[in-house]
């Protein structure tokens, strides 16, 4: 059997800096990426209108200086395709894929209680043993398909926005229909509506979404940039979310009401989900929070031309960023098109899906095209896709039965020298996961040297470790007003899955501090193993 110092499962953003760094440290790295190519959620999420709500001088490597003064973005907020070819250039550029295997999904990693190493098993029948193993899976790679009866029986073609013909999809004269008004559903309406016959958007819950603003970046724009990485990287990693941008420093409630107006403004024609962090009582306090709902109400009612449509747009059932706020290109304005009909699947739900379209309300609405941008199993559906079993025959999916528990969202008791990267316990989806995912590999490549210079074996989290950070999660995100909201944070998106929030909501720089202090104290709540005594 082969044998590896690291095996990395995925090929996304987490994965491919994995890789670069293990190896520039000296380790046998072994990567495997169940798609055909490198780029994660960015491979397989092509969908019409697919575009990152991070600014793209943001969401972008900052490991290597040259890198950054080499690529040129053509976008404020990239697309899919021009962040996939990104990811492709950092690929071929620092010569990784002799390390990845494509096409190959891992099915089994199992540890050897005797040794603490890990053997991993795929589904085209290789095996390696490897003394770490890196979970890069991605809190967002897991699609979250609906239980809607009759699915199987549409006789017409269904796609899911996570995964998407390569080649596109011509729509262009059908009847389409799309089930969800996520992220992906919000960027992709409005591309569907421009070329279909009749779209018809099947809404149960409204969200907020914010316009992009988005524009070409000018060489001017583009050579301040990169003359001013060093200082908006460092902003970037001391904010609450991996961007240089900071709040107003006063609370909502304590400005006027011009200064309030002037503040939502600027961060409105900035776009995206910054929307959500203007002020910093924003997401602590429910008055201040209905600030910016109202405005965010103002702005949409007044390019709605139905009050009645812009009444089933707005949401009434969570406070405003809640649920990540969405960043979109004209989709409220799509409900002014003649031939966009929305249906609210909430006062009448979906009764079944038949071989020529959706029954709903008591009416059948006759379909050629089914799109189904219902979302992910976030944050654990794509880990417990794999058979992770750990010490006394436990398996991750037992371990996490009533929801995930980790330590620092890296490490899990019962699990040594596995780490999970970007998921629950860490910021995850709510910070930049560019930036995030470079200083979880640090953070993991760190102390794979530092075990080798004590001459320990693994490092495994502490159950009481565990136990406390858990604890602190939970108690942070109750201080706010997320778990309100019946959001995928929580798991609320998928029947019977453990209701608890997931991230840790105490910001980006907060979570830096906290685990490289843990780094600094000797790994304070892990333990350090050695496989076998010392001799004499």
């Amino acid at each position: 059997m082969r044998t590896v110092d690291v095996v990395v499962v995925g090929a996304g953003i987490a994965g491919l800096y994995a890789l670069q760094r293990f190896r520039r440290d000296g380790h046998s790295v072994q990567v495997y990426e169940a798609g055909g190519g490198v780029g994660g959620v960015w491979y397989w999420n092509r969908y019409p209108g697919a575009r990152c709500d991070v600014e793209s001088v943001d969401y972008s490597y900052s490991f290597d200086e040259q890198l950054q003064q080499d690529w040129d973005w053509s976008e404020k907020y990239a697309t899919q395709p021009e962040i996939l070819r990104y990811l492709n250039h950092v690929a071929d550029r620092f010569d990784l894929r002799r390390d990845i295997a494509l096409n190959t999904r891992v099915i089994d990693v199992t540890l050897d209680e005797s040794t603490l190493r890990w053997l991993v098993r795929t589904d085209t029948g290789e095996e390696v043993s490897a003394r770490f193993c890196v979970l890069a899976l991605g809190p967002l790679s897991s699609a979250n398909i609906p239980q809607i009866p009759g699915l199987t029986s549409f006789a017409g073609d269904v796609h899911h926005t996570s995964s998407w013909p390569h080649d596109g999809v011509d729509f262009a004269g059908r009847r389409v229909g799309v089930i969800g008004t996520g992220s992906s559903g919000i960027q992709a309406i409005p591309r569907i509506a421009e070329t279909a016959a009749e779209l018809h958007v099947f809404q149960r819950t409204p969200n907020y979404s914010i316009p992009a603003g988005n524009v070409p970046v000018d060489h001017a724009t583009r050579a301040a940039h990169k003359a001013g990485y060093p200082e908006r990287r460092r902003r970037s990693m001391e904010s609450g979310g991996g961007s240089p941008h900071q709040p107003h420093p006063r609370s909502a409630l304590d400005v006027s009401d011009d200064e309030r107006r002037e503040a939502y403004e600027k961060r409105w024609l900035l776009g995206g989900v910054l929307f959500s962090k203007t002020f910093p009582d924003q997401l602590t306090d429910l008055d201040a929070n209905r600030t910016a709902q109202e405005f965010w109400e103002q702005q949409i009612r007044s390019v709605i031309d139905d009050p009645a449509v812009a009444d089933l747009l707005i949401p009434r059932d969570h406070p405003i960023g809640a649920k990540r706020i969405c960043t979109d290109d004209n989709y409220f304005q799509t409900f002014n098109r003649p031939n966009v009909h929305l249906i609210d699947v909430r006062a009448a739900p979906i009764d079944r899906i038949t071989p020529s379209g959706i029954d709903v309300g008591g009416r059948s609405i006759e379909l050629d095209s089914l799109v189904l941008a219902t979302g992910f199993d976030a944050m654990t559906g794509s880990v417990e896709r794999i058979n992770v079993v750990g010490r006394d025959g436990e398996t991750l999916k037992q371990a996490w039965s009533e929801g995930p528990r980790t330590y620092l969202g890296l490490g899990v008791a019962g699990f040594p020298n596995l780490f999970n990267l970007t998921g629950p316990g860490s910021p995850s989806v709510l910070a930049n996961m560019v930036l995030h995912s470079e200083l979880h590999v640090d953070w993991v490549a760190d102390a794979l040297t530092a075990l080798d210079s004590v001459g320990a074996d693994a490092i495994e989290a502490r159950p009481d470790a565990v136990d406390g950070w858990v604890r602190e999660c939970s108690e942070r995100a109750a201080r706010t007003l997320m778990p309100e909201a019946n959001s995928w944070y929580l798991g609320a998106n998928i029947p019977g899955k453990p209701r608890v929030f997931m991230p840790f909501v105490g910001g980006f720089g907060v979570y830096r501090d906290i685990v490289e202090q843990v780094a600094a104290d000797g790994y304070r709540g892990f333990e350090l193993i050695r496989s076998r005594p010392e001799p004499g």
